[in-house]
């Protein structure tokens, strides 16, 4: 089968010749810099910097040669301006904390605080005031402000919000340039590809995190009317997709809100049926009714009470399937939601095995997970999102090593 066939399959619940792998497939099945730089150098390739596609999380780009080494099947396909308003061009050399050389955007710039803290503005910020903080030693950036309450929030109007999202509207470059890539893509290559477009698609938050929470829980009306504009914006921008795109592509992300913590949803059932899953069923509709795309949801943490809402809306994908988290047991959600999501990830745990364990002890995770997960399809197997600094790149081979070689249909039990 082709990487395409393959990952079509499982999403259709079919099983393929073998589990279909996924790394640097997304912008959350990815894997950092620092660590894509040590498993080049482990698997021997071609020494060059690795190009930096996501400065927020300092995400690597994983390139043909890796691709093929570790037999992935999936590539991404993105606007040219992913996340920090940097657009991903212009190339330029830079080091990294370490020392570490890596390619940034052209654009990327910092500036220096006297306790060796990295403070980044957007480009062409008329302000200059920093947005987000990488702290000596650190390996991605904090968005600053972004744990604070402020006592005296009160959200812009509705009329502001709807004015404001209009600038979420894809673009005619940003089309251009996707239908471009797609399209090269799936005339050099027979890997299924996945749309990321962040921030096009899928319910927004604004204010910072607990400002939007305290927001939910006084004024759910107005978190689900700016929702409702969402819907709007992101409806808009399926329909501009899927004319420039069409079928070249295979699955697209929709959103990446975390609606769980480790221990627990961040809300209720009843709010989540309530205001966040009319604007994700709109989504997953439109795209099994006008498209022939899959839809790929990413949320981290326990999302035991409402992976079924989501699965009964219409979702395709559920990603990273965090099995740490509290109730989130890969044998149960398999066993419960099996038939109707496709668990992309879940493979291998990234907050203990991966990092921290021997590469005998990951292959032993990875088969058990294989086992679990991927009877009847509906598996494509990846890491609990991206592969984290420090992991060490034996570890990296033997997830995948194990996840290619135990994958094969039929499964063998344990």
């Amino acid at each position: 089968m082709t990487s395409r066939e393959r990952v079509l399959a499982a999403l259709e619940h079919r099983e393929p010749d073998r589990v279909p792998l996924d790394l640097g497939g997304s912008f959350v099945t990815s894997i950092t810099a620092v660590a894509l730089d040590e498993l080049r150098r482990h698997l021997r390739l071609q020494e060059r910097p690795v190009k930096v596609v996501d400065a927020y999380q300092m995400l690597g780009e994983v390139e043909m040669d890796v691709v093929e080494r570790l037999h992935l099947d999936c590539l991404p396909v993105e606007p040219p301006v992913l996340t920090m308003g940097l657009r991903r061009e212009h190339w330029k050399p830079w080091r990294l904390m370490d020392g570490r050389e890596v390619l940034m955007p052209g654009e990327f710039e910092v500036q220096m605080t006297p306790e060796g803290d990295w403070l980044f503005s957007p480009p062409g910020s008329t302000s200059g005031v920093p947005t987000a903080k990488m702290p000596r030693g650190g390996f991605y950036f904090d968005t600053l402000g972004e744990t604070a309450w402020n006592f005296d929030w009160e959200p812009p109007p509705l009329a502001d919000m709807a004015r404001e999202f209009e600038s979420a509207i894809a673009s005619e470059e940003d089309l251009a340039h996707m239908a471009q890539r797609a399209a090269l893509l799936r005339r050099t290559t027979d890997k299924a590809l996945v749309l990321n477009c962040w921030g096009m698609l899928g319910p927004r938050h604004i204010g910072t995190m607990p400002d939007f929470l305290c927001l939910l829980g006084r004024n759910p009306g107005y978190v689900r009317g700016l929702f409702d504009l969402a819907t709007e914006v992101g409806l808009r921008n399926l329909r501009l997709m899927w004319d420039a795109i069409g079928e070249d592509i295979d699955v697209v992300v929709i959103s990446g809100l975390d609606f769980g913590t480790q221990k627990a949803e961040l809300f209720s059932r009843q709010t989540f049926r309530e205001v966040y899953l009319p604007c994700l069923q709109a989504h997953y509709e439109w795209i099994r009714t006008h498209t022939t795309w899959k839809s790929f949801e990413h949320s981290c943490g326990c999302m035991t009470s409402i992976i079924g809402d989501m699965a009964e809306a219409g979702l395709d994908a559920i990603n990273p399937v965090q099995t740490s988290a509290a109730g989130m047991d890969p044998a149960w959600l398999k066993t419960t939601w099996g038939d109707r999501l496709t668990f992309w990830g879940g493979g291998v745990e990234t907050q203990s095995t991966l990092p921290f364990g021997t590469p005998e002890q990951v292959r032993a995770e990875v088969a058990e997970r294989v086992r679990l997960f991927a009877p009847g399809g509906g598996f494509v197997f990846c890491p609990i999102h991206n592969v984290q600094p420090q992991t060490p790149p034996e570890n990296i081979v033997a997830a995948y090593g194990a996840a290619y070689e135990y994958g094969r249909y039929p499964i063998a039990s344990a």
